[in-house]
């Protein structure tokens, strides 16, 4: 996509916005959704919202109270998620501190991945949560989390040690002393070794919760995962459940699909809850329908007819069974997840920010004539293809 494509199409959704009325009278209308059902995270003392907030693409301050006025109590940001941070603080005027749980990141404010990398000091450490702390005007954070476990590298080692730094937990602990952090978190999406790393994670005794990218189409080894979580009091909070969150093009005879996705995932007793991002009032009036609901044969249906429709288009989030083939080193499941976030999530600069970010990019695909990736994907998936598409996409051209 050229540079200027892609700041005049984000004019014009700026402009569409505001001067879109229905957008502004939906924030300040009554609420009509709302949550109807609270879970415990882990043995911390807290229940949250069994539908919370992702905060990855928060637009005014104004999402955020009507979230709150919906029931809503769990706000997931990070310093790499734009100014997510920054517009939270602007919220917490007029919201009661103790009323809501915030979770941030051990991040950078950078275009996404802004995670601290191993060799991260105490100080930084602490450092990046003060700072955090302040963009959202308050004083503690409920979680924060080591962020995106298996990203950043490939080999379990390396991110073992992230995961665990003695660096990171001295910080942590020295935080909860001086009351600015109260408990500790991590997420993985993969791509790679997320099962692992999070299992690792519960065993450790240093975590409080983890949050893995769960859902109806992948992660066989992860419900033992989430049992053993169970079993030791450490939450489980769910991310990525709509399965690629593909356009629907089905009758579902009124049964929403990110019910039945959403459904699904809470049906397992041992999930605190999910974190969906919500960009309008109509998100959350919508995502909150499913809150509280008994999954049924009926959604099961509707999660069928997806798998059927896209199962050969999605990229299983945490899967990486393609990670460490391509000859060229293109970080194949990264591109994708990037595409998904561009295509399918709304969040284009931010995909083409993080693709602009990558070591290696998609580039030598189209080129390729030995793509050893498309054998080693597991789901028959067209992934050089699918690179190829996803470079044009994403890269920014003079």
């Amino acid at each position: 996509m050229k540079r200027r494509d892609f700041i005049k199409a984000a004019a014009l959704t700026t402009t569409a916005m505001t001067v879109t009325p229905s957008l502004s009278r939906a924030e300040s209308e009554p609420v009509s959704s709302s949550v109807k059902s609270y879970r415990a995270i882990g043995k911390t003392g807290l229940k949250m919202s069994d539908i919370s907030f992702g905060a990855g693409k928060l637009s005014t301050a104004s999402m955020v109270r009507r979230a709150v006025d919906s029931g809503i109590n769990y706000f997931d940001t990070a310093p790499d998620y734009g100014q997510s941070e920054k517009t939270i603080g602007e919220a917490m005027g007029k919201i009661k501190r103790d009323k809501i749980i915030l979770t941030s990141k051990f991040c950078n404010p950078l275009p996404y991945p802004g995670h601290l990398p191993l060799g991260t000091t105490k100080k930084e450490y602490i450092a990046a949560v003060e700072a955090s702390l302040s963009r959202m005007k308050t004083d503690y954070l409920d979680f924060v989390f080591v962020h995106a476990i298996g990203e950043t590298s490939k080999d379990l080692e390396s991110e073992k040690k992230r995961l665990l730094d003695p660096e990171m937990l001295e910080a942590v602990a020295a935080l909860k002393k001086d009351g600015k952090v109260r408990f500790l978190g991590t997420s993985s999406h993969g791509p790679s070794n997320m099962e692992d790393l999070l299992m690792i994670a519960v065993r450790s005794g240093h975590f409080d919760l983890i949050q893995p990218s769960f859902n109806f189409m992948k992660f066989p080894k992860l419900p033992d995962v989430i049992k053993e979580a169970h079993k030791k009091g450490v939450g489980v909070i769910a991310m990525k459940t709509l399965a690629g969150a593909k356009e629907m093009k089905m009758e579902s005879k009124g049964d929403e699909f990110s019910h039945a996705a959403f459904k699904w995932v809470l049906k397992h007793q041992e999930v605190s809850g999910l974190i969906i991002t919500m960009k309008t009032a109509a998100d959350i009036e919508l995502y909150l329908k499913a809150s509280g609901v008994t999954f049924t044969a009926a959604d099961q249906r509707v999660l069928d007819r997806y798998a059927a429709l896209y199962s050969g288009e999605y990229c299983r989030t945490g899967c990486g069974q393609c990670e460490g083939y391509c000859p060229a080193g293109v970080e194949i499941a990264t591109v994708l997840r990037y595409q998904m976030y561009f295509a399918n999530y709304g969040m284009e600069k931010r995909a083409m920010e993080s693709y602009a970010a990558l070591k290696q990019n998609a580039a030598p695909c189209q080129g390729c004539d030995q793509p050893v990736c498309i054998t080693k994907c597991p789901y028959g998936l067209a992934v050089k293809e699918m690179l190829t598409d996803a470079h044009s996409t994403l890269l920014f051209t003079a």
